[in-house]
């Protein structure tokens, strides 16, 4: 990868806590939230409360997207390696605090590393020696389908004037 490409893939993955990850066998890209180390991302992904990310352990390359900080939109995607992180290795000493410190949304951090190790993945994503691609123009990405629905009817404007275009 070219040094000024390395630069802005760095640049904005330091930036921005999100990136995305076109997973094989999903049918659009996933959000994760990350941690960039030394040259790569580290993800998070199984077990009770992690965010589920199906495939990814598997995976020996993914593509991963990095959003603008500023306006949120595909900045550039590349190619990287996917790499688990061993449970007890020096690289799973190094990432795991790195990772419970930025861990949002844990009730507790208690024992949570030690859960990790054993109901969790670290997926190490390192950009491959590919063609980095930079987004001229931004790229939306749908959420991903939910059940989840509106728990009855709309609000009711009571002694208000409705608008031409609600009528």
């Amino acid at each position: 990868m070219g040094e000024l490409n390395a630069a802005l893939v760095e640049e904005a993955a330091k930036k921005s806590g999100l990136l995305w990850l076109d997973l094989p066998g999903l049918p659009q890209p996933r959000a994760a939230w990350h941690v960039w180390h030394e040259g790569s991302a580290y993800v998070l992904t199984g077990g009770e409360g992690e965010q589920p990310l199906p495939g990814l352990p598997e995976a020996a390359r993914v593509t991963v997207i990095l959003r603008s900080k500023d306006k949120g939109g595909r900045l550039v995607s590349f190619a990287a390696d996917a790499e688990v992180v061993e449970p007890g290795s020096g690289l799973w000493d190094a990432v795991t605090p790195l990772l419970a410190k930025d861990r949002l949304n844990a009730g507790s951090h208690e024992g949570q590393v030690e859960r990790w190790a054993t109901e969790s993945w670290i997926v190490r994503l390192t950009p491959a020696e590919e063609v980095v691609e930079a987004a001229d123009e931004y790229a939306t990405v749908r959420p991903v389908p939910t059940p989840a629905t509106t728990a009855g009817a709309p609000p009711r404007l009571f002694g208000g004037k409705r608008r031409h275009v609600d009528r």
